[in-house]
């Protein structure tokens, strides 16, 4: 599966996988041996490669607060759908992926195609 890993994956983006996998074993969507599983699918991922692992960008909370300062008022941006788009922003990427309404207007209001 490894070939050039050109998807980053920051620090920010394990928590919240994390996170998002325990969500669902408290809302009783999967089991907890299923989290583990996915857990340990995400960790044999990384361990080959599969995205590009990088550290958080050291400017990603000061960009992060522009953004919010700039485009809060109107788009209702909160302050994670901010920092995902500041990663992605400090970090230089093309494209940006997300199910989030949110953070998909504000990564088209800083130019970012997504996904």
């Amino acid at each position: 599966m490894k070939s050039n890993p050109e998807v980053c994956f920051t620090p920010f983006h394990l928590a919240e996988c994390f996170h998002a996998v325990a969500q669902q074993v408290f809302q009783g969507r999967i089991l907890p041996d299923q989290a583990e599983a996915a857990y340990a699918d995400l960790n044999r991922d990384l361990r080959a490669a599969v995205w590009l692992e990088t550290p958080m960008p050291e400017t990603a909370f000061r960009v992060c607060a522009d953004l919010a300062h700039r485009h809060g008022p109107k788009l209702g941006i909160r302050t994670l759908d901010s920092l995902h788009v500041a990663c992605a922003l400090e970090l230089k990427a093309e494209r940006f992926w997300t199910f989030d309404e949110r953070q998909a207007k504000l990564a088209k209001a800083q130019g970012l195609k997504t996904t």
